[in-house]
């Protein structure tokens, strides 16, 4: 990974996109800096559009719709995409899977809860699973003592057995049912909202993020950036971004800002 202030000017200057994860990429131990915000409303004015692309929850991501300087934000790991129309005060909401079959997964991924707080003393389910409509969020770290990696690695092998697909976030391992990720949801957020196609624009876009989770959009952009927290997950991470920041969570990205807008 190279230092973010390596990137030429001439990828700053065709930047159009900045996708990025929340947690320990906007947020620095578990708060959100000012200088996050103040960046985002910055890479507004200069017409980039900015997206997260989370883990979070859809309670999350309807007040991020509407209430931050974003341009859409992609949720519980590619479940869905909402995109908030000021003119028309409309938010529009679209996922990967319809209602009916959501119902019925969150049946099955509560059969899975009991199973894995049974088996991984110390887990927990997150604090903000009942805003959730498409996944299972174990915390490991947020609200509870750090578990050992071996205890992670065992949350996501129950989650795999049971058919379901599991991440590892930096506080979270994230279970669902449904052939989807960040990835798939974000060629979908660009196609119907944006009308363009993401394998045509990669170049025209950053995806910045901290975790094993953000792999799949490491391995596709070719301008990926990691804040300096990813150093953490060393071994973990199978495709590693092109940059890399010097400072951690939300100062990582506010420092990537600077750079970019320096062009």
């Amino acid at each position: 990974m190279k230092p973010i202030e390596k990137m030429s000017t001439a990828i700053k200057k065709r930047i159009r996109y900045i996708l990025a994860d929340i947690d320990d990429t906007l947020t620095l131990n578990g708060r959100l800096p000012a200088a996050v915000f103040g960046a985002m409303e910055r890479l507004q004015t200069a017409a980039i559009r900015m997206i997260p692309i989370t883990g979070r929850p859809a309670g999350w991501c309807d007040h991020i719709a509407r209430m931050w300087p974003v341009d859409g934000v992609v949720g519980e790991n590619g479940a869905f995409y909402f995109y908030y129309d000021g003119n028309q005060r409309k938010m529009h909401r679209r996922y990967f899977i319809a209602e009916e079959k959501r119902s019925t997964d969150r049946d099955k991924l509560a059969s899975l809860q009991v199973q894995i707080l049974n088996k991984i003393p110390g887990c927990r389910v997150s604090a903000d699973q009942r805003y959730r409509e498409a996944d299972l969020a174990i915390d490991y770290c947020e609200d509870v003592a750090p578990l050992p990696m071996a205890d992670v690695d065992r949350i996501v092998a129950l989650f795999e057995a049971a058919g379901a697909r599991a991440k590892i976030s930096s506080i979270h391992v994230n279970g669902w049912f449904g052939d989807y990720d960040k990835l798939t949801m974000t060629r979908m957020l660009f196609a119907e909202v944006f009308k363009d196609d993401l394998g045509a624009v990669k170049e025209d876009v950053i995806f910045i993020g901290d975790s094993p989770n953000d792999v799949p959009m490491f391995r596709f952009f070719p301008y990926a950036v990691g804040v300096a927290n990813i150093a953490q997950f060393e071994g973990k991470i199978e495709h590693h971004p092109a940059y890399v920041t010097r400072q951690k969570g939300g100062y990582g990205f506010a420092e990537m800002v600077d750079v970019i807008l320096a062009k």
